[in-house]
């Protein structure tokens, strides 16, 4: 089945008319006929012979942007000179930018804010290094770095390429918890440069945020800077999506009725997402869980030349459950996917225990339709906004690295993750638990708050939080 068209958006097609030939009688139909609307009409310019028009045209499918593009030019006496979207029109010239917190307004304001004054500040953090975190901006300061070779669904597509993505995440940290953060998009995608250049930066920041970052490179780049720097260190494509997902399984087996230790865990993508997905649930108690790739179920004894693969061989599927997809979902509780488009089957939800839940993550395609799934699943989430239960990685970033600023914590643990999850878990009422609710929407205005709150706690019990007391 077709993933459902996107909502409605508008484009603005400029247009070069010849004043002798083109019709806009006829521009109009061709756009109707594209499957556009034409809400507002402007001229942006105007000679003898041409007429410059920008018309703002509502659609429901993005492929009518291009349609539309083609038909124009094919009318006589007219010419598409550009055509802009929503999308492109908010990315112009960058979606952040950096501000003083304070007016320079005399020369006693520049005399403290730099020199003279400040270098006693800088003679302060000299002799005691910890002053930075009161004294300068890295207290409340994220690095959010890539090298641009996982972007979203879009592959390898470079540093930057990244950028916009990088941008978005910045926007979010500070709108939703107060977090400056930097987009660093870095132009190598050695694995041994990319951990220097972060080091060699690391002391601006109060936290870094690898994003993007391909497997199997992001898990040797995390583990050396978590284990070679003293401040928190978050591959939000693996850490990010595993805290949301367990969140909304908390609340899915509590609807249905079950355990979530006690459920068989089949999951079907063993990369960056899929291995953090399964360290997270062994830590919250799950040991039935079933790994499965391209090859099939990965089993303990079978040769591996993927490392990750290798350990999770070692660490799963006790059973040793082997062959497709469709043989080890037999009895399934639960099925994870962070695969892609179309490897779940209707008949392979029909082979799963009763009251079965789906996530279905793969973007921009999910594993399974919902609609596909309807009437045989009885909870669902995917990745996407414009289906209930988006499993989305903004419900946990900004409230964890706003919860490890605030305690200075030296690093993230599971334990951290964890009370991340059950925070966002606890958003959704016990009366307002139901199938198409098992997860809070990103626009929440608790989420951030209640998960800083318990990552701060989690910190303090796990003792990597510095700062002794409330404040600065």
């Amino acid at each position: 089945m077709a993933v459902p068209k996107s909502g409605s958006t508008n484009i603005i097609v400029r247009v070069e008319m010849d004043k002798a030939s083109a019709a806009f009688g006829r521009i109009a139909m061709a756009i109707g006929d594209s499957g556009g609307d034409i809400v507002a009409i402007d001229v942006s310019g105007t000679g003898k012979v041409t007429t410059i028009r920008d018309l703002t045209v509502n659609i429901t499918d993005t492929g009518a942007k291009d349609l539309i593009v083609q038909v124009l030019n094919k009318l006589p006496g007219v010419k598409v000179l550009q055509v802009s979207d929503q999308t492109f029109l908010m990315h112009l010239g960058g979606k952040i930018e950096v501000t003083p917190k304070m007016a320079i307004k005399s020369r006693d304001d520049l005399s403290r804010v730099y020199t003279p004054g400040v270098a006693s500040v800088c003679m302060a953090i000299h002799e005691d290094p910890s002053r930075a975190h009161t004294l300068t901006i890295k207290r409340n300061t994220v690095a959010v770095v890539s090298d641009g070779s996982a972007v979203l669904g879009l592959g390898n597509i470079g540093p930057l390429a990244a950028m916009p993505v990088m941008e978005g995440k910045a926007m979010l940290f500070k709108q939703l918890a107060g977090v400056d953060a930097f987009p660093i998009c870095l132009d190598s995608q050695d694995t041994e440069e990319i951990i220097a250049t972060i080091k060699r930066i690391a002391p601006a920041f109060g936290g870094i945020n690898l994003e993007d970052i391909s497997s199997p490179r992001c898990f040797e780049i995390e583990r050396r800077l978590i284990e070679e720097l003293d401040i928190p260190v978050f591959h939000d494509d693996q850490h990010g999506t595993a805290v949301v997902l367990l969140a909304g399984l908390y609340n899915a087996v509590k609807l249905v009725g079950k355990r979530l230790e006690d459920c068989k865990i089949v999951l079907c993508g063993i990369g960056a997402a899929g291995i953090a997905c399964t360290k997270i649930l062994q830590a919250a108690g799950v040991t039935r869980i079933v790994g499965v790739d391209r090859e099939g179920a990965i089993v303990r004894g079978n040769d591996y030349t993927h490392d990750a693969w290798r350990w999770y061989a070692e660490h799963t599927n006790p059973d040793k459950e082997s062959g497709t997809l469709s043989d080890v979902i037999v009895d399934a509780d639960i099925f994870i996917g962070v695969s892609g488009p179309g490897v779940l089957s209707r008949g392979d939800i029909g082979k799963m225990a009763p009251d079965p839940i789906v996530f279905a993550m793969a973007n921009p395609t999910p594993e399974i339709a919902p609609e596909e799934a309807e009437g045989i699943v009885r909870v669902i989430a995917t990745g996407r906004s414009d289906y209930p239960n988006q499993i989305n990685n903004v419900l946990c970033f900004p409230g964890l690295f706003r919860g490890v600023l605030d305690c200075r914590a030296s690093r993230v643990t599971e334990e951290m993750k964890i009370a991340a999850a059950k925070a966002i878990a606890s958003v959704v009422g016990e009366d307002e638990l139901n199938e198409q609710y098992i997860i809070p929407s990103v626009f929440n205005p608790h989420v951030a708050e209640k998960v800083k709150e318990a990552v701060v706690q989690a910190a303090y019990a796990s003792g990597v939080a510095r700062r002794r007391e409330r404040g600065f």
